[in-house]
């Protein structure tokens, strides 16, 4: 129910029962695990969702305190993994925010530019391209809004738009943000040197201990692993673990490198440990894959029903994961035709996308469907990509 319409003249004996209304409108703001709460960040954030959701329940018209709802509601999602709760608690704040908006075009602007990136995160492509538009068209001095079009075509496949996108971003603000993106177009096009050097810039411009910076820094392991580098990248994430301790995408970091490593019971542990500080997806899939590896059935079974579970909850608050599920049937229960029937949808709304059309000749190649499998590759291969995964799939299909 729309605040406003909560605003109703009361007696006094009913404005009790009317501002617990008002407050129950708000989305709420979840705790946060002990080992996410990371000295005095988590007091703050609870201090401003306070201030904010106290100032819109007093002044529903205002746009301010739904903007900055939202910007706590995403980065939330980020740090706890609640995905299924805070992107649509974002989304509702925002929608709301674009309905009072029209009269103040900055206030237009930032909501759209918000749930564009919101769509993102919920890999609503399409419509987060749109939404993206619209808000560039109102300000196209903003270094943001670059970033979202960025994001939104390199996921639908169209990479020269994103190219020209990034460099009016770093072209009005070279920040952490920019170059991270520089890094990953760079990196999309074979240049693996140039990506690397961006994402070092990218973490040299990102404050010590901020979630930003330690995702960029994170960024750049990943760079180092994929690419052979494991010492340089077992130091990059070791080196986040300083500032944020229990940052568990690092602790899983850092478990991949013992799975390479062939250290198969440290990586189950480092897993474990990060998937019990959030639920994210990926943790469970490498869980998974390990129970596979050791056949260990039952405990493979019992991940795969909650992988399963995560991706049911994903896909009711909105987040499109298709692709998810094409990997899981595909990687992890090697069922080929579900995997198909899965990554088709994807197909279908993009295309141009290099790592869909990766899957998908993947998926033809298990199927022992040469031709299919050699066109879709010869699609992902079209950007000079160096991705080991696909470097190895071009061989298995070369050697046919």
């Amino acid at each position: 129910m729309a605040l406003a319409l909560l605003l109703i003249a009361c007696q006094p004996q009913e404005k009790t029962e009317a501002l617990a209304d008002l407050l129950s409108a708000v989305p709420s703001l979840l705790d946060r695990p002990a080992d996410l709460r990371y000295e005095k960040e988590w007091e703050q954030v609870q201090r401003n969702y306070v201030r904010y959701r106290d100032e819109l329940v007093k002044h529903p018209e205002k746009v301010k305190p739904r903007l900055k709802l939202a910007e706590i509601y995403t980065h939330e999602a980020r740090v706890t993994g609640e995905h299924g709760h805070y992107y649509p608690a974002a989304l509702q704040v925002l929608d709301e925010a674009l309905t009072r908006s029209q009269q103040n075009p900055d206030e237009q602007f930032q909501a759209l530019a918000m749930k564009a990136g919101v769509l993102l995160s919920l890999h609503q492509f399409a419509e987060a391209l749109a939404a993206g538009q619209q808000a560039v068209a109102m300000n196209p001095y903003n270094a943001q809004i670059y970033g979202v079009l960025v994001d939104a075509y390199v996921e639908l496949g169209q990479y020269d738009q994103a190219v020209a996108m990034a460099d009016k971003m770093i072209s009005i603000r070279p920040d952490l943000r920019s170059y991270a993106r520089i890094s990953y177009l760079r990196e999309l096009h074979g240049d693996v040197e140039g990506a690397i050097e961006a994402m070092e810039l990218a973490v040299d411009a990102g404050y010590p201990g901020y979630e930003q910076t330690a995702w960029a820094r994170l960024t750049l392991g990943d760079l180092y692993k994929q690419y052979g580098q494991l010492e340089k990248a077992a130091l990059n994430y070791q080196r986040i673990l300083v500032d944020r301790p229990d940052y568990p995408f690092a602790i899983a970091a850092l478990g991949e490198i013992d799975e390479q490593k062939g250290d198969l019971a440290e990586a189950e542990e480092k897993y474990l440990q990060a998937a019990k500080i959030i639920p994210e997806f990926s943790f469970y899939e490498k869980l998974a894959a390990i129970y596979l590896k050791q056949g260990r059935g039952e405990e493979f079974q019992e991940t795969i029903s909650e992988l399963k579970a995560m991706l049911a909850d994903d896909q009711q608050a909105g987040h499109v994961m298709d692709l998810e599920l094409a990997h899981l049937h595909a990687e992890l229960l090697a069922d080929y035709d579900t995997a198909l029937d899965y990554a088709q949808k994807v197909y279908e709304r993009r295309p141009d996308n290099i790592d869909i059309n990766q899957t998908l000749a993947y998926i033809y190649h298990k199927q022992n469907k040469p031709a299919l499998a050699a066109s879709h590759l010869r699609r992902a291969a079209r950007t000079n990509s160096q991705h080991p995964e696909l470097l190895a799939l071009q061989q298995s299909l070369a050697s046919l």
